[in-house]
């Protein structure tokens, strides 16, 4: 799953914990994956370290208050992975034109080595279209998301877009839903 504008309200760059808000519904839609055996993953990029905007400090607060939100309502993430690249802002060690920083696949080949995935059973939910060229970079399947900046990108750009998400949703718990029940349907 992507962070920004997919489990969370789209702010911009969240350069304080106090901008970050989960949208209400994530947590269930999180719950709904861990009852169901599915590992439940961000992968997000944050090159708002490498602009200067705020430090990867800040990320990591962000992301163990994520973990926490999550917990008080009997829901986990399995990991988050991010990228604090950038390929032409900021200085190095950030400025950097790395694999991580999606659409290329280097957070999901971490996710890869760190867990037992099969890809190919695998959802990438986002709400840009990096996202959907993510999936098909690393051979996901591809949910797209109307909330953050989903339904401007869905509305107004997809016309230019090389490769159409598999699913589009109102929202994370949406997709969810849509993505276990094929899932269930598929393995009955």
């Amino acid at each position: 799953m992507d962070r920004d504008g997919t489990i969370s309200e789209e702010v911009g760059y969240v350069n304080h914990p106090s901008r970050f808000r989960l949208f209400p519904y994530t947590a269930e839609a999180v719950k709904l994956l861990n009852d169901n055996g599915w590992l439940a993953i961000v992968v997000t990029n944050q090159a708002g370290v490498a602009r200067g905007y705020f430090s990867e400090d800040v990320i990591i607060q962000i992301h163990e208050q994520i973990h926490r939100d999550l917990q008080n309502s009997s829901a986990r993430l399995d990991a988050i992975y991010y990228c604090a690249h950038h390929p032409s802002v900021g200085e190095p060690p950030y400025r950097l034109d790395c694999d991580c920083r999606k659409p290329r696949t280097g957070l999901i080949d971490r996710a890869s080595a760190d867990f037992e995935i099969d890809l190919g059973r695998s959802w990438m939910v986002g709400d840009r279209y990096g996202d959907v060229e993510l999936a098909r970079n690393a051979g996901l399947h591809a949910a797209f998301v109307l909330s953050g900046y989903g339904r401007g990108e869905w509305e107004y750009q997809r016309g230019s877009w090389a490769f159409e998400p598999e699913l589009v949703a109102e929202d994370l718990l949406a997709a969810v839903k849509t993505i276990v029940e094929r899932d269930a349907r598929a393995t009955a």
